[in-house]
């Protein structure tokens, strides 16, 4: 058990069955735990991130269109000594998880070694991979992860469709490994408009292969994929109002397997309508949307800090105005996906894909050709 005192409570990390549980200070209290000048202080100090991207080398041989680093054939690997330093002050900021990216991991011969280092200092290390490269001495390397994701957008054409190459089979070799070696792993599987209609078949086709759960990824424009063909590669409008009830029906099917279905934070905008009136509920159980800068950090391949993978070192996440600054599901959305409002948009507003937002424009659009001024949502 790993925790972090905060102003409110406390953060406690269990590891089996793991889980992070925030307590209030009552419950802080009931395991021992005492907040002391964090506690009473007026003016607390800004709360550390619970957990970190990290990448750890901007070389891979494949060249995905989407990828959000731009890595390539000629990239390098981070320094083993920058990576333990980042470790070390991780830790020491009281974060509980660092997520491994790239570029490629499983370029890195070092790999599980690295994992094996976060874990000394109390980090859980996860790690994401496209499984080109898995052997099953890899495999077995990567033991000390607490999780590996397996990037898995589809069979077949449905992953060529997406990453625009033909990567599915060594994903899907890379499960079948990890499973023989007894390595817990997911799929990360991103949503387009190419994916997103075999979406049943991609999750089923994971559980059967060895997964125990989806991580449902936006796509977004960062890195290759910021440019102007992203909007024909993201969900259209109908597949958006769909994608709640699909979400649903998936995981009420998988749930009875022990397969779990999780979304990332940018899917929340785009969820608006379904979570809408669970607000205050969502809120009190510390489901949110964007967390980049908050509960969220990265650390990029040149050392440089990041509030996430998507964002540039240096973005400020600001605050929103019209129509999220009336709206009931701001304190859990955050207003959506600031990568992509910075790209459709060109600034950190509203999220333009949230299905509230779009419908707000609309009618402001209308009213505007009347001369009136267009209300929220």
């Amino acid at each position: 058990m790993r925790t972090r005192v905060e102003p409110w409570g406390a953060w406690v990390r269990l590891d089996a069955p793991p889980a992070l549980v925030a307590l209030d200070h009552e419950g802080a209290r009931a395991i021992g735990l005492e907040g002391g000048d964090v506690w009473t202080s007026t003016t607390p100090a800004p709360s550390e991130p619970l957990e970190a991207h990290v990448a750890v080398t901007s070389q891979c041989g494949v060249g995905c269109d989407g990828c959000y680093l731009d890595a390539r054939p000629d990239g390098a690997h981070v320094p083993r000594e920058r990576l333990e330093k980042t470790f070390d002050d991780l830790a020491r900021r009281g974060v509980f998880t660092v997520a491994f990216g790239g570029g490629e991991p499983l370029m890195r011969p070092d790999l599980g070694e690295l994992a094996a280092s976060a874990r000394e200092r109390g980090l859980l290390p996860l790690v994401t991979t496209s499984g080109i490269g898995m052997t099953p001495d890899k495999a077995r390397a990567l033991r000390a992860f607490a999780q590996v994701n397996v990037s898995y957008d589809g069979e077949g054409e449905v992953y060529t469709a997406v990453r625009s190459f033909a990567g599915a089979p060594a994903a899907e070799r890379a499960m079948r490994l990890l499973h023989d070696a007894g390595v817990p792993f997911g799929v990360n599987v991103v949503l387009t408009r190419d994916s997103f209609p075999s979406l049943e078949q991609t999750i089923r086709r994971a559980y059967d292969l060895g997964a125990r759960e989806a991580q449902l990824l936006r796509y977004k424009p960062a890195g290759r994929a910021a440019k102007l063909d992203y909007v024909s590669k993201r969900l259209t409008r109908e597949q958006v109002a769909l994608l709640g009830d699909v979400v649903r029906r998936i995981s009420c099917e998988m749930h009875p397997l022990g397969f779990r279905i999780r979304i990332d934070c940018a899917m929340v905008a785009l969820l608006s309508d379904v979570l809408y009136e669970r607000a205050a509920e969502l809120a009190a159980l510390g489901v949110f949307g964007c967390e980049a800068g908050a509960a969220l950090s990265a650390v990029r391949a040149d050392g440089r800090a990041a509030p996430c993978s998507f964002l540039d070192p240096g973005d400020v996440v600001r605050g929103k105005e019209a129509p999220c600054d009336t709206c009931a599901l701001r304190k859990v959305c955050r207003g959506g996906c600031k990568a992509v409002s910075r790209f459709v948009d060109g600034h950190d507003g509203p999220d333009p894909e949230c299905p509230r937002v779009v419908r707000a424009r609309s009618v402001m659009a209308v009213d505007g050709r009347r001369g009136v001024r267009g209300g929220g949502c």
